[in-house]
């Protein structure tokens, strides 16, 4: 079992950020963990705004300095974006490894990417934020492949030439562009098929791949940890009347998302823009569940997700006393996805959303037409299925999307 780093966390309290400060360290501690490191203790500091220089001035610094050599502390890790210039003054001072929030991220997904598209986003990421930091970093490049905040696909070590970086970087670009066109490519030919589409989005750990499985029995990796999953996943779930629909899960979001994941991921994130219903799963047992809310919120704005209809799913209702729970997104459902019973209550939810949102249609169809019956169950959420006796004809009504074929024969039949 591999050693766990001893780490200090370090943390900035402002006018700016005090609503959130609490949270936010604790959410920290979380990523420090999931990195596997031990958090041995915490460092804060109140100031009125930002040490240029050393983010918590030199006095705390000293201090931080003094816990390093008492504690045995193997890494600091600070609450907020160190620029190349801060990172490099803070971590001489300290003659200690020290990284901040973004590098940890980044090390986490590092660890969880397993898909070669994930890979490469990963590293495209790693070196977009390592480029302007290359100069002077001396022992933090000596370090790289040994800890917390160096990990990579294939755990290599990273070049110190500017232009071989460069060069790599434009590589994996092209790279990412080619998997892209392979996604639309994929896209394209669901839409062709009529496929309703479902995504899965919500901040990290909220429970999305537990929900996942509960719907499609997908039997992904879910574990009581952030950023669990990070390679989106379609699967097929099939609705009790035959509707066959798919559901994406994708990497959890979380309060300050490097920029260099929002970019590198884009084509990932874009999957969800196409997506006919997006559910929102919510942790209704997090202290700070608001703030993660409008995290999720602000991101699916800037993604021009808004335009797609959404539930939200309260998960983890089985910890939370529900008497007490007041929702602040609608339309919403509550519900435990640990719980088997909840599949019943989250379709009836989302059936209720599908009809709202479809079109309606009406079919007659003969008695030698019952392949084209199946196809509306497999293609179409069918609600009824009457046999006319005095014609000898069934009568179907359902709902389906705008350019599917039972809406066109519908129109046909006009």
């Amino acid at each position: 079992m591999t050693k766990k780093e001893r780490v200090v966390l370090v943390g900035l309290k402002t006018a700016e950020n005090y609503l959130t400060f609490d949270d936010s360290m604790a959410e920290l501690a979380n990523l420090a963990k999931t990195a596997h490191g031990e958090v041995i203790t915490t460092v804060e500091q109140n100031r009125d705004q930002v040490d240029h220089q050393t983010i918590i001035g030199k006095g705390k610094m000293e201090e931080l300095r003094q816990i390093i050599d008492k504690e045995n502390i193997d890494l600091v890790i600070f609450n907020r974006a160190l620029t190349p210039r801060q990172g490099q003054i803070v971590e001489n001072f300290l003659e200690t490894p020290t990284i901040d929030r973004i590098q940890l991220i980044l090390d986490i997904f590092a660890k969880r990417a397993r898909s070669k598209e994930g890979k490469l986003q990963v590293e495209l990421a790693q070196l977009e934020y390592s480029f302007p930091r290359i100069i002077g970093q001396g022992k933090t490049l000596s370090r790289l492949g040994g800890g917390i905040g160096t990990r990579g696909p294939g755990e290599t070590k990273l070049e110190t030439d500017r232009r071989l970086i460069r060069k790599k970087m434009t590589s994996i670009r092209q790279e990412l562009k080619e998997v892209e066109e392979h996604r639309r490519r994929t896209r394209q030919q669901r839409n062709e098929q009529e496929v309703y589409q479902i995504g899965l989005v919500g901040y990290t750990n909220a429970g999305k791949s537990t929900l996942l499985n509960l719907l499609t029995s997908a039997n992904t990796y879910e574990k009581d940890q952030l950023f669990a999953t990070l390679d989106p996943l379609t699967k097929k779930w099939r609705l009790p009347d035959g509707f066959e629909v798919t559901v994406t899960d994708t990497v959890g979001f979380i309060q300050d998302l490097p920029t260099q994941l929002v970019d590198a991921f884009h084509s990932t994130l874009e999957e969800s823009q196409n997506m006919d219903l997006i559910l929102h799963v919510i942790d209704a047992s997090a202290a700070n569940r608001q703030q993660q809310e409008q995290t999720v919120l602000q991101l699916m704005e800037d993604l021009n997700l808004r335009h797609v209809p959404v539930l939200a799913i309260y998960n983890k209702a089985d910890i939370i006393d529900e008497k007490q729970f007041v929702p602040t997104q609608y339309p919403h459902v509550l519900l435990s996805a640990n719980d088997p019973d909840s599949k019943e209550k989250l379709t009836n939810a989302i059936q209720s959303i599908m009809k709202e949102k479809l079109q309606p249609y009406t079919l007659v169809l003969a008695p030698d037409e019952g392949r084209l019956l199946e196809k509306l169950k497999e293609n179409t959420l069918v609600i009824t299925t009457d046999f006319d006796e005095s014609t000898q004809q069934y009568v179907v009504k359902g709902f389906a999307k705008e350019n599917s074929f039972a809406i066109t024969k519908m129109n046909q039949k006009k």
